[in-house]
C-alpha cells in the first residue's frame, strides 16, 4: 500500500528530528539524517517505512551512545554494557562501537593511558591494582600493558603515594609510623617488597626534617644577613 509525504516539519523540541505526515496526518517521528532523502508529494509503500523506522532506531541507539561517550571517556565494554541495557541488538551494538571508534570517540588504549597517568599523577598505586581497575572496566591485557609500560615503577609509585601520608605522622613514633604507612601503602595494591624500604627511606625523611638541626638551619637561611 501507498503513502504520500504531505509534509515534513522540524520538531521544535528536537531541532535534529522531523515529524513525517503521510497522507496528511502524523505517521512517525525521524532523525534528520535519516529523513533527509524524504520529499513532500513522495509516495511511500509498506516496507520503505518500515525500513525508514528501522534506521531511526538505530540512528537512536547511536544518538544515545554518543552522548554516553561523550560525557566523558569510556571502554568499548561500557558502551556495549549500557547499549545491551538499552535492549540494543548485537548486530547494532557491534555497527555502533565501530562507528564510535572510527569518529574518535572510542578508543581502548587512549583511555588505558589517560587512567594511568591520572592514578600516576594524583592518587598513585601499584601496577597490579591499576591493571585490576582496568580489567573491571573491559580493558584487555595490551591495551593495560601497553599503558604500564610508560608509567613510573612500583618503586616510584609507592614514594609517591606514601609522601604525603608521611607528612601527616612527623609527630609519630617509629612503630605507629611504620604500621599505619604499611598499611596505607597495602591498600594502594604495593607488595611488602615495595613498601618495607619506601616506608624505611621516608622514615628516614622525616626524621631528617624534623630534627633540631635541620630546623635551626631552615631559621638561619630566612635570615637574609647570613651566608654561607
Amino acid at each position: 500500500m501507498k503513502h504520500k509525504v504531505t509534509a515534513l516539519k522540524v520538531q521544535k523540541r528536537n531541532p535534529n528530528r522531523v515529524n513525517v505526515y503521510l497522507d496528511g496526518e502524523f505517521a512517525f517521528g525521524a532523525a534528520r539524517i535519516v529523513a533527509a532523502w524524504l520529499q513532500v508529494g513522495q509516495e511511500l509503500d509498506d516496507e520503505q517505512i518500515a525500513q525508514l523506522n528501522a534506521k531511526d532506531s538505530d540512528e537512536v541507539a547511536f544518538q544515545k551512545a554518543l552522548h554516553f561517550a561523550g560525557y566523558r571517556p569510556r571502554t568499548e565494554a561500557e558502551v556495549q554494557k549500557k547499549l545491551e541495557d538499552e535492549g540494543v541488538s548485537a548486530e547494532n551494538i557491534a555497527q555502533i562501537i565501530l562507528r564510535l571508534r572510527e569518529d574518535g570517540y572510542l578508543n581502548d588504549l587512549r583511555f588505558a593511558q589517560g587512567w594511568v597517568e591520572s592514578r600516576s599523577n594524583f592518587r598513585p598505586r601499584s601496577h597490579r591494582l591499576m591493571a585490576m581497575e582496568m580489567k573491571q572496566r573491559g580493558l584487555d591485557e595490551a591495551a593495560i600493558e601497553q599503558a604500564l609500560e610508560k608509567s613510573a615503577d612500583d618503586e616510584e609509585l609507592a614514594y609517591q603515594a606514601g609522601y604525603r601520608k608521611a607528612r601527616q605522622l612527623t609527630q609519630a613514633d617509629h612503630e605507629i609510623f611504620r604500621n599505619r604507612l604499611t598499611q596505607f601503602l597495602a591498600r594502594r595494591g604495593f607488595s611488602y617488597g615495595v613498601i618495607a624500604p619506601t616506608v624505611q627511606r621516608l622514615w628516614q625523611e622525616v626524621r631528617l626534617s624534623t630534627s633540631p638541626l635541620t630546623n635551626d638551619m631552615d631559621e638561619l637561611k630566612e635570615d637574609e644577613s647570613w651566608t654561607p
